[in-house]
């Protein structure tokens, strides 16, 4: 049975109730993204479909002294019920807002409301990841892991459309299926700046991308070199590598 919960060194996340657990990649995806320079002026945040609120609290730690406002997006109630609770027992409650809704509603919402002006200056999102695979019983975890709620085009339209001029969009996506999240946020003006590859060890093919891009619709500079690295989480001796312990030591508790 999955712990309840997931202590960090400044936060806790609840799980109980929330399909989708905490693990290893996304809290990594988290701290990568804590690193980014556009971290250090952005005003306004969102994370799209926030699970339990993990990336939220990860971003609020290290935003909240610029006062920054993280914007949570979750279409499914409990998971949405479980990050508010979540929010509210952490330090920074007063940066973040909850959102039980699909993002295609909240954009919807907020373009017609007249919030253009307003656009975002950071996605985050740990999106569904299968289409064709085999689903659960579980129709919360299936909203949660699969794209039929929520198809990586509509993501990534969605997400240009909420997101400022030159704004950032951060995801994270299983390492083969990459370059289809490349063509298609290319589609929507969103042209790759970075992408990381994630091993679990050096013995295997990376099975996680970090994808890093950056909104430009008016003069799209596709030319833009692409920067590429990796990061290995195990050492041989199954001890946890370098640069996976200089990227999670502020929140694991025992790094």
């Amino acid at each position: 049975m999955a712990n309840p919960f997931f202590q960090c060194k400044e936060f806790i996340v609840h799980q109980q109730h929330t399909s989708m657990k905490v693990c290893t990649d996304a809290c990594l995806f988290g701290a990568w993204v804590a690193k980014q320079p556009s971290l250090e002026t952005a005003h306004s945040i969102v994370d799209i479909g926030t699970g339990t609120g993990l990336l939220s609290l990860i971003l609020a730690q290290v935003t909240h002294k610029n006062n920054t406002k993280i914007t949570a997006v979750e279409i499914e109630s409990q998971a949405a019920t479980e990050a508010f609770s979540n929010f509210n027992l952490s330090k920074w409650s007063e940066h973040l807002m909850l959102v039980n809704d699909s993002i295609q509603n909240f954009a919807a919402n907020f373009i017609a409301t007249g919030n253009e002006k307003n656009r975002f200056d950071i996605i985050i999102t740990n999106p569904p990841f299968y289409e064709g695979d085999l689903k659960s019983p579980d129709a919360n975890k299936n909203k949660a892991a699969h794209s039929t709620e929520l198809s990586w085009t509509s993501l990534v339209e969605n997400s240009s459309s909420l997101l400022k001029e030159e704004g950032h969009f951060f995801v994270l996506v299983p390492t083969l299926r990459a370059y289809t999240m490349q063509k298609l946020a290319e589609a929507s003006h969103l042209y790759l700046r970075e992408e990381v590859l994630v091993y679990n060890d050096a013995k295997h093919l990376p099975f996680r991308s970090f994808l890093h891009f950056q909104k430009n619709s008016n003069t799209p500079d596709k030319g833009n070199s692409v920067l590429r690295n990796k990061i290995v989480i195990k050492n041989a001796d199954n001890t946890y590598s370098t640069e996976f312990t200089e990227l999670l030591k502020d929140y694991y508790l025992h790094l």
